[in-house]
């Protein structure tokens, strides 16, 4: 098992974009009015947010920076890293954290970084720029993690489509002595398949046959560039490894699991989560939920409940953090720090 301990880094601010096109799940033609109720019970997703085709990740990730960097009155010029943390690039090749670079108009001097990640992706992603800064020869770094998955969740699978929203978020990391994060992290890829789109990737070249759409069982139609999820799979994944690694972490660092202010996880689904919480033997009040409006929004969905539910608060206190992220890959990770007055900027609608 892989643990990390990193120090002199502090997040400064974060913030998150959403989509302005609110999708309920109680219109969702898909299902029956007994499913519906079913549904929106066990995930507890009553809404989310859905891009047109004319959105990126990389814009909701855009604005969400511009807004941050406004706030937090940082030079641009003096932003020396940005890792973006997606699975829903704006091309298969350049990398997005170029375009966004530039599109920043931040330094040709700044370090920039695509990581392919998705459910765990924001703590494997803060434990990436919180090494390149540690050493202090970075000061200010950006995180930008999000997905636009519903554009691989037709409406024709009730499997995916009513649980996926979109959003990006953005982190700010800032070099401060004394400062730390401590990380445990692990990966199972025999569990690729769980989550997984099956072509258009090199191992299978998208072809005329990758278009056509499959019926698999009533109420689930897809073709193979769209997104395959195998539920009873995830879950049983979810429920044992994201307990497993808070456990992990707490024991490997001596935490004192009390003394843990609030505990943030992936928004996988209410059932899930709630399972999770309760081995853990966690109270409901430490375990603050976003997915009732934005539903599961991949990376985005830890940064996205801090400043959605706890915004205020972090804005204005010190509290003490475990984060957890667990899915596509498969891969999960655990993260614990202190957030000290963390910015927290208003929620963005584009």
């Amino acid at each position: 098992m892989a643990f990390l301990n990193i120090q002199n880094v502090q997040i400064k601010g974060i913030s998150a974009c959403v989509p302005k096109n609110v999708v309920f799940n109680r219109d969702y033609a898909g299902f029956t009015e007994d499913e519906t109720e079913k549904f929106i019970t066990a995930t507890g997703i009553e809404q989310k947010r859905e891009t047109d085709n004319s959105i990126c990740t990389s814009d909701l990730c855009y604005y969400a920076a511009e807004q941050l960097i406004n706030d937090l009155r940082w030079d641009k010029s003096k932003i020396d890293c940005l890792i973006y943390v997606t699975q829903t690039p704006d091309y298969i090749l350049p990398a997005t954290s170029c375009l966004l670079q530039q599109r920043l108009d931040l330094s040709t001097d700044c370090y920039a970084l695509d990581i392919s990640s998705g459910c765990s992706g924001w703590v494997y992603g803060l434990s990436v720029i919180t090494s390149l800064m540690s050493s202090s020869l970075m000061k200010k770094g950006l995180l930008l993690c999000g997905d636009t998955i519903s554009k691989v969740c037709p409406s024709s699978d009730k499997s995916t489509y009513p649980l996926f929203g979109d959003a990006g978020t953005v982190t700010a990391i800032e070099y401060k002595q004394g400062s730390v994060f401590k990380f445990h992290t692990a990966t199972d890829g025999s569990g690729y398949e769980a989550i997984i789109i099956r072509d258009g990737g090199y191992r299978n070249i998208a072809t005329q046959q990758s278009f056509y759409v499959k019926n698999y069982e009533p109420g689930i139609s897809r073709n193979n560039l769209q997104l395959t999820l195998d539920g009873m799979d995830v879950f049983s994944f979810g429920i044992s490894k994201a307990p497993q690694s808070v456990n992990c972490l707490l024991e490997h660092f001596s935490i004192d699991k009390e003394r843990v202010d609030y505990y943030v996880f992936h928004q996988a689904n209410m059932f899930m989560n709630e399972m999770i919480r309760k081995k853990l033997k966690l109270p409901i009040e430490k375990t603050p939920y976003s997915l009732k409006d934005f539903g599961n929004t991949s990376s985005a969905t830890i940064p996205l409940t801090m400043i959605t539910q706890k915004g205020e608060e972090l804005s204005k206190s010190k509290k003490e953090i475990v984060a957890c992220g667990f899915g596509v890959g498969l891969s999960w990770a655990s993260v614990h720090f202190i957030a000290d007055h963390v910015f927290c900027s208003k929620l963005i609608e584009i």
